[in-house]
Order: structure tokens, then C-alpha cells, then sequence
């Protein structure tokens, strides 16, 4: 009997790569399906390399990039790949479509539904990926919550799962992996033209789409009193050419462009920043980290970690040149003491889900 593990994005590989790790350890069985939701090298492959993981044994080629269409597509292929499999048990990470549909294709299946990072919940509904994440709590028969607020969330919403508060994975893999990053620091360095710098990250949707806000991000980069290191997501590039910014944002002088990053590089940039910018879930959870620890303006209206809130590492300030300026000066003139743990868990969360899956599948030998 083996389990199915589904991933289609770069922070599901990286999150999944301790769960994987542990079903090796454990000697389980395991179908690997990429959907190829991150269909490009630089932003999913090279992370399966990068953490070791095995090539997975399903690749799916999707021809559909809008988000319904894509679903639908995902859930008749994952069901075609899937359906001669004797599996009880799937395993997903997080809120995308392809989350989304590797749910929907396990319960229409009758297959059990393991959800790690379950119960986040940001109360905007702009962002798709609250949609997603409410259905596949919903649908989930075993439910992995970071923490206690997600676990509440989960019972405050009478989820008819059982549910399990774990720590989160990506604390684990940084817990295995960090190694890596201190071995190629002084290399990825020379690159940076800054000593000091903030890290910058802006992708999503609701953000990017939106020409107003592309052009208040761009004043925000213009005036930043420090300077600047971007490693540029494809989405955002494609709509800064589309919108005509691009020239605009290249003109910034304090500003250093790069194409995306490793896994291990991306790390490297962000313990030797001063500060970062993002828009980012999962920037809001390694900033945690014990090696890391850094303060982070969200540049969003809302977040599901409120975890990295109420500890002192984020603080959500929207989009607003003005509002995020502020609380820029403020953060670079006052002293920001952090927590030395992190609100995410200890590094154990992998172990304590594949040992509750463990538990589940000798039940069904």
C-alpha cells in the first residue's frame, strides 16, 4: 500500500521535501506526482534537485494556465494517474489550484485526505488561495495545523476531520538543509553590489495585476532609504513589459534586479539582509527561522500567519507608498529585538505527521 504524494509548485517542493525525507526513513511507500503547476525550470525543477528528492514518478504537462480550466485539467489527469493505484491515503501541502484539485480528485475517489498547513486563513477574499484552502479543509480527513490559532480555525469552522497541530515543514527543511546555504554564502555574495540591503519579493496576483499597485510598488523602490536586492518572479516582469514599467523599474539606481533564485541562494540573500519586503506567505515563516530572524513588512491588506504578527517579525502595512515608507524609516531607526524561537514549530513537524500516517496505515493493513 502506498501513499500518494502530490506537489506542483516551488514552496510545495520545498515544504514537502521533509515529508518525503521521512516516508524514505520510514521505508513507506510512495507515488511522487508533479502537476506541473510551476511549469518552468528556474521556478520548480531546480528544487527538486537542489533538496535531493526523487524524480517524480508522474509528470503532468498542462495545457490550460487559466485557473478553472487548469483545475479541471489537473483533476482529470491526477485521476487518470492515480486510479490504477492501491492508495488509501494522499498527502498534500497548502492552498494552490493544485491542491485544489489533488482534493477534490481524493474524495471523488474515496481516497483519505491528509492536508499539512491546514487552518491558515487570512479573511480576504481576494487572494484565490483562501478559496482554495477553505474547500480542501473541508474535504481533508486528516488535518496538519502549524499551530494553535490554525488549529482553532479549524474548530471554530466544525471541519469534520481529525485534526493534529504539528509545527510547520518549512522550519523542518531549514533545520536540514541550512547547512547548504552557509557552504555557498561568500559565493552568492560577491554578486550583490550592496553591504546592506533589503530583501524584496512581490508576486502575487492581487498585487501584480493591478497597474496602480504595480506603480505605487515602483515608488516604493524609488524611494526606499536603503538599497535594494529583487530577485524578480516571471509574473511580475511579464506584467511590468505589459503595463510599460519596465524601463522604469530598471532606471532605479539603489536597486539590484536578479533573475529568480535556488532555494539556497534565496536563503543566502535573506540571513544577510537588513530587512525584507514581501508579499510572500512562506517569507513570513523563514524569516522565523533561528539563523535568520529578520523583521518583514508585508506589503499586503492582510495575512495568514498572524503567528509572525504577534511575535514581533511581521507587521502588515499594504501597498501604500506612504504607509510603507513609514514604517520602513521606523524599522531602520529603531531597535528590533526578536525572538529566539521561531512561532512555527521546532523541526519536528515531519516526523510527527508521517508518524500519525504510520499509525493510520498499519490500521488499514
Amino acid at each position: 500500500m502506498s501513499v500518494i504524494v502530490v506537489i506542483g509548485t516551488r514552496p510545495e517542493i520545498i515544504k514537502m521535501a521533509p515529508v518525503i525525507k521521512e516516508l524514505e526513513r520510514h521505508s513507506i511507500d510512495f507515488v511522487l506526482i508533479h502537476t506541473g503547476q510551476h511549469y518552468d525550470y528556474e521556478m520548480s525543477y531546480i528544487f527538486l534537485q537542489e533538496l535531493k528528492l526523487p524524480e517524480p514518478d508522474v509528470n503532468l504537462i498542462l495545457d490550460n494556465r487559466k485557473s478553472a480550466a487548469q483545475i479541471g485539467e489537473m483533476m482529470i489527469k491526477l485521476e487518470k494517474a492515480i486510479e490504477d493505484k492501491k492508495s488509501k491515503l494522499m498527502l498534500i501541502q497548502g492552498d494552490t489550484n493544485t491542491m485544489l484539485a489533488a482534493g477534490l480528485t481524493a474524495l471523488k475517489l474515496g481516497i483519505k485526505l491528509g492536508h499539512i498547513e491546514a487552518g491558515l486563513r487570512s479573511y480576504d477574499w481576494r487572494m484565490p488561495e483562501e478559496h482554495n484552502r477553505r474547500m480542501i479543509d473541508h474535504v481533508s480527513d486528516y488535518l496538519f495545523a502549524p499551530t494553535e490559532i490554525s488549529k482553532r480555525n479549524l474548530l471554530e469552522e466544525h471541519v469534520w476531520g481529525e485534526v493534529y497541530v504539528t509545527g510547520n515543514t518549512v522550519i523542518d527543511t531549514l533545520e536540514i538543509y541550512f547547512d547548504k546555504v552557509e557552504e555557498i554564502e561568500s559565493q552568492v555574495l560577491e554578486k550583490i553590489q550592496f553591504e546592506e540591503y533589503a530583501l524584496v519579493t512581490f508576486h502575487r496576483s492581487e498585487n501584480v495585476d493591478n497597474l496602480q499597485v504595480l506603480r505605487d510598488f515602483i515608488r516604493i523602490l524609488q524611494k526606499s532609504p536603503l538599497p535594494v536586492v529583487y530577485p524578480i518572479h516571471p509574473r511580475t516582469r511579464k506584467r511590468l513589459q505589459e503595463f510599460g514599467l519596465w524601463n522604469e523599474i530598471k532606471r532605479i539606481s539603489h536597486l539590484q534586479l536578479l533573475p529568480p533564485q535556488g532555494y539556497f541562494e534565496f536563503l543566502v540573500l535573506m540571513k544577510n539582509c537588513k530587512l525584507i519586503l514581501t508579499d510572500s506567505g512562506g517569507l513570513q515563516e523563514e524569516a522565523t527561522y533561528p539563523k535568520i530572524r529578520k523583521p518583514v513588512l508585508v506589503l499586503r491588506m492582510s495575512t495568514e500567519r498572524p503567528e509572525a504578527v504577534i511575535h514581533g517579525f511581521a507587521r502588515v502595512v499594504g501597498v501604500s507608498p506612504v504607509v510603507v515608507l513609514a514604517e520602513l524609516e521606523k524599522l531602520l531607526h529603531e531597535e528590533v529585538r526578536l525572538p529566539n524561537k521561531s512561532p512555527f514549530g521546532d523541526g519536528k513537524a515531519s516526523k510527527k505527521i508521517v508518524s500519525i500516517v504510520k499509525s493510520k496505515l498499519e490500521v488499514w493493513k
